[in-house]
C-alpha cells in the first residue's frame, strides 16, 4: 500500500492503478479505524478492482465547542488496518495540502442539510460536502463506499452528487454494530464502562420506538417515548429523536411511506447518533 500526502504524488499513483482499466473505488475515513470502517472496505473492494482509502480529520465540519482536538488520532495502526485488508492507496493528506493558503471555497448543500444534525451542528454539513467534493476530485473514484449510520450525512453526499453532476456511484452500507447492538463509531472510545453500558439504550429506543410505530402508535408519542427512556437511562441530553421520509429526510407525523427514524444524543461528554428503517405496515 502507498501512502500518500500530495496532489501530483496522488494522481501520479492513480495513473499507475487505472492502467488496468479496472475501476476505483474511494473509501472516506477521519481515521481511527474500527470494524464498521473494514466492512465499508470490503464493500468497496466487491464494486471496484482497486480500493483508495482517506484518512483526514476535517477540520471544517467541527464547531467551535466540537472535539477536534481531542479526535483520536492513530495513523500508524490504521494504516496497517488498510494494508492487510488490500487497500491500494491511503491519501493522507495535512490540513495545508487540502486547504492551502487563499481557499475560499464552500460547498453547501440546502434543504436535506437543514435539519436534525444540521441544525444541532451549524456548518457541520457544508464542512463534509466542502471536503468529500475535494477529495472526489483528488481521487475521481468511479464509486464512493459510506455508512449509514451517518445516514443524514450520506443523503447530503448523495445530493450533491446528482445536482453536481459528479458522475459517481454512492454506496450506503448498512450500520455496523457490536453484538449487543451498539453502533460502531469511533467516538465509542470516549465512553467511559458504564457509559458504554449506558449508551445501549440508544439504539433500545430506537428500535422500542419502530415497533410501536409499526403497530398503529402515534408517531409523537413514540418519539417522546423513545427520548424519555435515553434520559432515564444516563443520557444527559437528547438533541432529537425524529421520524423522515427515507430519501428526503422530510419529517413525519404518520408512517405512511419507507422512513428513517433518527437520533442523537450525549452520554457524559460524547455525542452519539443512530438510526434505523422503519417501513409502513400494509393494512
Amino acid at each position: 500500500m502507498q501512502t500518500l500526502r500530495d496532489i501530483p504524488a496522488l494522481r501520479a499513483a492513480l495513473a499507475a492503478l487505472r492502467a488496468d482499466g479496472r475501476p476505483v473505488a474511494l473509501v472516506p475515513t477521519m481515521g481511527a479505524l474500527h470494524d464498521g470502517h473494514m466492512a465499508l472496505i470490503e464493500e468497496a473492494k466487491r464494486h471496484a478492482g482497486h480500493v483508495v482509502a482517506s484518512i483526514f480529520v476535517n477540520p471544517k465540519q467541527f464547531g467551535p465547542n466540537e472535539d477536534l482536538d481531542a479526535y483520536p488520532r492513530r495513523e500508524a495502526s490504521d494504516s496497517q488496518m488498510l494494508a492487510d485488508a488490500g487497500v491500494a492507496i491511503l491519501w493522507a493528506p495535512k490540513v495545508e495540502v487540502m486547504y492551502p493558503a487563499g481557499f475560499a471555497t464552500n460547498v453547501s448543500v440546502s434543504g436535506i442539510s437543514e435539519g436534525l444534525d444540521g441544525a444541532a451542528r451549524p456548518g457541520h454539513f457544508d464542512g463534509v460536502a466542502t471536503v468529500v467534493s475535494k477529495l472526489f476530485n483528488q481521487v475521481r473514484p468511479d464509486v464512493a463506499v459510506f455508512g449509514e449510520k451517518d445516514y443524514q450525512q450520506l443523503a447530503v453526499i448523495r445530493r450533491m452528487v446528482a445536482d453536481l453532476d459528479m458522475g459517481l456511484e454512492i454506496i450506503g452500507l448498512p450500520t455496523q454494530r457490536a453484538e449487543d447492538g451498539l453502533a460502531l463509531s469511533s467516538r465509542n472510545a470516549y465512553l467511559s464502562p458504564q457509559e458504554r453500558k449506558d449508551a445501549l439504550a440508544l439504539p433500545r429506543a430506537l428500535g422500542e420506538a419502530a415497533r410501536q410505530m409499526t403497530s398503529g402508535a402515534a408517531v409523537g408519542e413514540a418519539l417522546h417515548a423513545a427520548a424519555a427512556t435515553m434520559l432515564a437511562h444516563g443520557f444527559a441530553s437528547v438533541d432529537y429523536v425524529r421520524l423522515c421520509d427515507a430519501a428526503t429526510l422530510e419529517e413525519m407525523t404518520i408512517l405512511d411511506r419507507p422512513a428513517r427514524l433518527l437520533a442523537a444524543a450525549r452520554i457524559g461528554t460524547t455525542r452519539l447518533i443512530d438510526n434505523i428503517a422503519v417501513h409502513p405496515v400494509a393494512r
